[in-house]
């Protein structure tokens, strides 16, 4: 039983749909106008909302968009006597599920409910799936708390429990592995063997007997028989990293194994049947790939049923502390040393650091700060090993910069770009006419890091004034 809202000036009309859907079962409110409309909305929750678009005062898109602001995961269904391709294009721009019209069966209204009222359960379940994870930060050995990697810690619980084949897409140092084996450990094979295989690791030569093994004799130096990687894990979980890396001769085998569950060692005669799920990862464009003719179509859809993205470590950068300090006290520990936080300037350098090598990269550079540190916090120094200041990464942001050339400036690289970084700092003090809240808006960093950084590079109280 859900709850119902009709909202239309025609009296007629909601009467109709109050004992059309109360028949139905469902609790039924209604109201003249959108005024009252959203009035009963700021009280009650509603799971669908039917508002003819037509209205005096407020219209119902207009109507949409307030409730869409209140209550985000109503539904709302959209009618009119007066069709128009543009209206209905609006409506769903503006989050309709979908648009009626009144000419049309009121039995096509009944079924148009119904879906909408699927679809909230839907959202109701998605819902759950996120609260239930949304304060934490660690899923199985991963971290985040970013609304992208809430979701993909979502979707892991939603396809943990199948048998289906994954397909991890994601640069280089995003944490593929964690996400493959966070996977496995969910599902209801978390007793059996978790397998990794690096494709692209392993001499071609080698490969094949690595996955399926071989048979004593099968060739010069099988002195016995050798289980293979895909027989070790049967009952379990196998992932294939670098899935593009394959040889076409191990494509061919591998589809093999995907659609009938079966594969032979080498030098062997008997066919051997195995119950493995396959999670599958690639840095690389596997369709375009496909297309190119360099990886097999009909083994790519086999292991693509259901893909999985993961973003970037500069696209989830609210990430970054939450990895840092994990990093810190991992390496403390690890290190036996007694490092415990990072400055807020150090912090600002990795915030604006662009991580071509994602968290794999994170990880390096707090694991050789904690090493290089003497004290109990990590300053900027140690963050890289040339210890190179990171000033801006947006070209656009240093257009107007002051040009160093080399051959006439003297003293070494952390001089030069001290002159740099005083000089960007004075030219933006400069624009703000002395703010530094606005000089560090123009900056792209925070008024913390701007004040230590006048500080260190002794740039005076006067040409700067607080804001």
């Amino acid at each position: 039983m859900s709850n119902i809202l009709i909202v239309d000036d025609e009296q007629g009309m909601r009467e109709l749909l109050e004992i059309m859907f109360s028949r139905e079962g469902h609790r039924v409110a209604t109201a003249p106008d959108a005024a009252k409309a959203i009035l009963r909305c700021r009280k009650e929750s509603f799971d669908l909302v039917i508002t003819d678009l037509k209205m005096p005062h407020t219209d119902g898109l207009t109507f949409l968009k307030d409730v869409k602001k209140t209550s985000p995961g109503t539904m709302v269904i959209l009618m009119t006597a007066y069709a128009s391709a543009e209206t209905a294009l609006e409506a769903m721009k503006e989050g309709a599920f979908d648009y009626f019209e009144k000419s049309s069966r009121i039995e096509d209204l009944k079924e148009i409910a119904k879906k909408a009222l699927a679809g909230t359960e839907k959202k109701l379940e998605d819902m759950l799936f996120l609260k239930e994870i949304g304060e934490q930060e660690h899923f199985g050995k991963m971290i985040g708390s970013s609304d992208e990697m809430l979701k993909i810690f979502a979707i892991i619980r939603k396809i943990a429990q199948t048998t289906t084949n994954v397909l991890i897409l994601g640069e280089s140092g995003t944490g593929k592995e964690l996400v493959a084996r966070a996977i496995h450990e969910n599902s209801s094979r978390n007793k059996m063997p978790f397998v990794v295989i690096n494709c692209g690791g392993i001499p071609e030569n080698l490969l094949e007997s690595e996955l399926f093994g071989y048979c004593k004799g099968a060739f010069t130096g099988a002195y016995s028989d050798k289980q293979g990687l895909f027989e070790f894990a049967n009952g379990g979980t196998i992932f294939l990293d670098e899935v593009a890396e394959l040889p076409p001769s191990l494509q061919v085998k591998l589809l093999r194994v995907v659609q009938e569950k079966t594969f032979r060692r080498i030098g062997g005669p008997d066919d051997i049947l195995v119950d493995v799920r396959i999670i599958s990862a690639t840095n690389k464009n596997l369709y375009e790939m496909v297309k190119s003719e360099k990886f097999r179509e009909d083994l790519y859809y086999r292991l693509n049923v259901i893909p999985l993205s993961i973003p970037p470590l500069r696209e989830r950068k609210e990430d970054i502390p939450l990895l840092v300090k994990h990093f810190i006290d991992q390496y403390s520990q690890e290190q036996k040393k007694e490092v415990k936080t990072i400055s807020s300037y150090a912090l600002d350098l990795l915030m604006d650091y662009p991580f071509p090598g994602n968290i794999r990269e994170l990880k390096n550079i707090i694991e050789r700060s904690v090493a290089m540190e003497n004290s109990n916090i990590i300053l900027p120094d140690n963050l890289f090993p040339d210890n190179v200041m990171i000033v801006d990464q947006k070209k656009n942001q240093v257009s107007a910069a002051l040009q160093v050339d080399v051959s006439e400036q003297a003293g070494n690289l952390n001089e030069m770009m001290e002159v740099f970084e005083k000089s960007l700092i004075q030219k933006a003090l400069k624009k703000s006419s002395g703010s530094k809240t606005k000089a560090a808006e123009f900056l792209g960093i925070t008024y913390d890091s701007l004040h230590y950084r006048c500080e260190k590079l002794g740039i005076c109280a006067g040409e700067a004034k607080f804001p």
